[in-house]
């Protein structure tokens, strides 16, 4: 192993364990919104693993790409799934917004 596949391993790591951290320390209020803007970053690395799928750099770098267009394909649609769900348990059953109180009018 070069020096700059242990820089880029090192990175990976702490990278993982910092999300970890962050992702754990969110309050249950914020999910949703927190979930619409992780989407919104996963459909970008989406876009770049299919770059990196498409480019013929070697085999290796074809499969690592397919496993990145997978893994980032999966968590767009099961953020999309969640996001879906928790916006649902707002509604009411007979379909209408619930009414807002206070405030000017």
């Amino acid at each position: 192993m070069d020096t700059t596949a242990i820089i880029q391993l090192y990175v990976f790591v702490l990278a993982g364990f910092v999300g970890y951290q962050v992702i754990t320390r969110v309050p249950p209020l914020l999910h949703t919104p927190l979930m619409s803007a992780t989407n919104a970053i996963s459909a970008i690395s989406l876009v770049g693993s299919l770059v990196l799928a498409g480019s013929d750099h070697g085999r290796m770098s074809n499969i690592l790409g397919f496993v990145a267009v997978t893994s980032a394909t999966i968590n767009v649609v099961g953020g999309f799934l969640i996001t879906d769900r928790m916006l649902k348990m707002f509604k009411r059953d007979d379909g209408k917004a619930p009414k807002k109180s206070g405030g000017m009018h």
